[in-house]
């Protein structure tokens, strides 16, 4: 029998991720979102998994600081793609977006997502990072223009996305899509549980 309590626990998304907040509320959940703000480059680790990891967690975490997060279950998720043993996030220009499809095409990346779960009431928190390999098909010269030109790749982690406009460009995947897209929603179920929780008492 489902509990009173976890019924009526508000679910915070500490992300501003349009595909995040999407998987969340496909999954039966209601999020309500509260950007961290945090500065993304003022953290380092020794290795892109470890990394997504630290920023999932210190995004959690400066959300469930807030008061307005008070009494919330916050999930906090950031994602780089780790090509050649470097994590790569949001391209910083259309010139590096070029370049850097231009250096995945016909190749395999794998996709770190870190995820982060803090319970305010209680004060426990469960992390953990998942990761998908990604296989990139080989667009044209004038393809990755045009795809760079659209401005998608600029905002999302890698400069690729699975469910937008490179989604032709990716010629498959091992492991999770929902983790490509953005979080990966077995892990969250694992996670929450590990709190207590089961997700099923979140739907709405």
């Amino acid at each position: 029998m489902a509990r009173m309590t976890d019924q009526h626990r508000r679910v915070v998304l500490a992300s501003a991720s349009p595909a995040r907040l999407g998987l969340l509320r496909q999954a039966g959940l209601a999020p309500e979102v509260i950007v961290s703000g945090f500065d993304e480059d003022a953290l380092s680790a020794p290795t892109p998994a470890e990394l997504a990891l630290v920023l999932a967690e210190a995004k959690a975490r400066a959300v469930a600081a807030r008061s307005d997060a008070a009494g919330a279950l916050v999930i906090g998720c950031d994602s780089v793609l780790e090509l050649d043993g470097e994590a790569l996030g949001k391209p910083s220009d259309a010139e590096e977006a070029t370049a850097r499809w231009k250096s995945m095409r016909g190749r395999s990346g794998v996709l770190q997502t870190g995820h982060c779960v803090i319970d305010t009431l209680s004060g426990r928190h469960a992390a953990a990072t998942c990761a998908t390999t990604v296989r990139f098909g080989e667009p044209s010269d004038s393809e990755i223009a045009a795809y760079v030109a659209s401005g998608e790749p600029l905002r999302v982690a890698g400069a690729f996305t699975l469910d937008g406009r490179s989604a032709p460009f990716i010629d498959g995947i091992d492991g999770d899509h929902g983790n490509v897209i953005g979080m990966s929603l077995p892990l969250l179920r694992r996670l929450l549980g590990d709190l207590g929780v089961r997700i099923t008492d979140l739907w709405v």
